[in-house]
């Protein structure tokens, strides 16, 4: 048996049995370690304030960091899987998460705040989350729609625990100590890749793939070798541009949004969208406790948020993998995020807690279906062998409005004195976004039904439709590359 823990012969099949179970597993903890763990940071925000006497838009930048580096680190993300595996980076991404927590303890100005807890547990979190959603898809095919709505419960228990131990933690022993012991806790994503053993699925070979060197590291070496011998520098010069954008066009998929539609709707459309998808998860709580409710009370509405998910991803995940849905999963993903936004006029109506929990129970159920099919639609829209490539960009997009959305809107409450328009900016983007991607993937499947099939090259339809990936397992010629990691 390889190290991998899984038979090297051509006959073996890890997708969908076996240990790809202890994986989805880990993966479940693994999110809730990386993309619930954000959720908790609206508990801090007061307290922050008080400490470092910040202003609201000056504190919404620690959260707004540590969200834009956990998706915009992608494509170092994936030149780290390319060049040493899953099981690696995870790892890697547990250390550097449980650095900055732990280091973020001891600042003393706000600005300290911003690089500890912000960059490093940030980019931490990035590479483990991305890793592990990566080799997610290769240990799941048939059911991997199903698959990656479990793994997003993952998000929903630390949406719903990370806030409760937040504010107990706060109340028993401050901020400081309880940033101390969150750096224990987020350590725990060195155990959940451990268990992220290598996919082996190289035909006919008794032994696992070392792990491979990058083909634009192998150009580089060729081609600054052949120029070395050479008598023009500027043959060596332009051979050196020649292989970074070789590189940057692998790890970013710039072929991919140039040629796929479908890709390039989506990615537009979800990087509009998180400009205010995000802020109500920063704002929600200081807006409660400014109208009156309790601490405690305003910490719980997060929670309530999680604990729908919980039950609701799964649910969404098994809807949306119905036949019915084959090809239309993209029309589920913007009647959610259209949902999302008009929940968000509850919070206008009134303050009071009990509104804020019908407004809570509406958002979760919105945003349970985003977050089931957030990435089940990139996995429709791009091969999976180019996932990860896709995602890199995906993701580095998506940051740049990540980061500035909260301090802008935080911006606004300081002038205006008012976090009203915190809900009214996230209404307006989220629904904006959730109408472009419907209509624009409406009108692309029109398109396409009335062009002549002949029109359409046979080799690689993908770029020119939206298609759906493969639902039964593919043959041992058809299986998706090995991801080697380290032992």
């Amino acid at each position: 048996m390889s190290p991998g823990g899984i038979a090297g012969c051509g006959a073996a099949k890890p997708q969908d049995q076996g240990w790809a179970w202890m994986v989805l597993l880990a993966t479940v903890l693994l999110q809730g370690l990386t993309l619930g763990y954000p959720s908790c940071i609206g508990v801090f925000f007061t307290d922050l304030q008080r400490e470092f006497q910040a202003s609201n838009s000056e504190t919404s930048w620690f959260p707004s960091i540590m969200v834009a580096v956990l998706h915009g680190g992608g494509p170092l993300c994936s030149i780290l899987v390319k060049r040493f595996g899953c099981r690696f980076v995870v790892m890697l991404g547990g250390l550097l998460s449980s650095v900055g927590m732990v280091s973020s303890s001891f600042c003393r100005s706000i600005g300290q705040l911003y690089l500890t807890a912000g960059f490093i547990t940030g980019l931490g979190s990035c590479f483990s989350f991305q890793a592990g959603v990566t080799v997610l898809g290769y240990y799941f095919v048939r059911w991997r729609t199903l698959a990656n709505a479990i793994a997003s419960t993952g998000v929903a228990l630390g949406f719903t625990l990370w806030p409760l131990l937040s504010q107990y933690l706060l109340d028993e022993m401050g901020w400081r100590n309880t940033f101390l012991i969150f750096g224990g806790i987020l350590l725990n994503g060195c155990v959940c890749g451990a268990i992220m053993r290598p996919v082996q699925l190289v035909s006919g070979s008794p032994r696992q793939s070392p792990p491979a060197e990058e083909p634009g590291r192998r150009a580089e070496g060729a081609q600054l070798s052949n120029g070395a011998s050479s008598p023009h520098p500027e043959l060596r010069q332009q051979s050196r541009r020649t292989t970074c954008f070789q590189t940057l066009q692998k790890y970013l998929a710039f072929d991919i949004f140039c040629q796929n539609k479908g890709y390039q709707i989506y990615a537009v459309g979800v990087t509009w969208m998180m400009m205010g998808f995000v802020l109500p998860h920063v704002y929600l709580v200081p807006y409660a406790i400014q109208n009156g409710v309790e601490e405690r009370r305003a910490a719980l509405l997060v929670s309530i948020t999680g604990f729908i998910n919980i039950f609701m991803r799964p649910l969404t995940g098994l809807l949306s993998g119905h036949s019915i849905f084959t090809g239309r999963r993209i029309y589920l993903f913007s009647l959610a995020a259209l949902l999302c936004g008009l929940s968000n006029f509850i919070c206008v109506i009134s303050a009071e807690f009990s509104v804020l929990i019908v407004y809570c129970i509406i958002f979760s159920i919105a945003a349970s279906g985003i977050g089931a099919l957030f990435f089940q639609v990139l996995m429709d829209v791009v091969e999976m062998d180019r996932f990860s490539s896709a995602l890199g960009l995906f993701t580095i997009l998506e940051s740049i409005t990540l980061l500035i959305g909260p301090p802008l809107t935080g911006l606004l409450v300081d002038i205006t004195s008012n976090f009203l328009y915190v809900f009214y900016a996230s209404s307006f983007f989220l629904i904006s976004a959730a109408l472009f991607m419907g209509l624009s993937f409406c009108t692309l499947e029109k398109k396409n039904k009335s062009k002549d099939a002949s029109k359409v090259p046979l080799d690689n339809p993908s770029k020119y439709q939206y298609n759906e990936i493969p639902t039964e397992p593919r043959s041992e010629s058809q299986s998706p590359p090995a991801v080697v990691t380290s032992i």
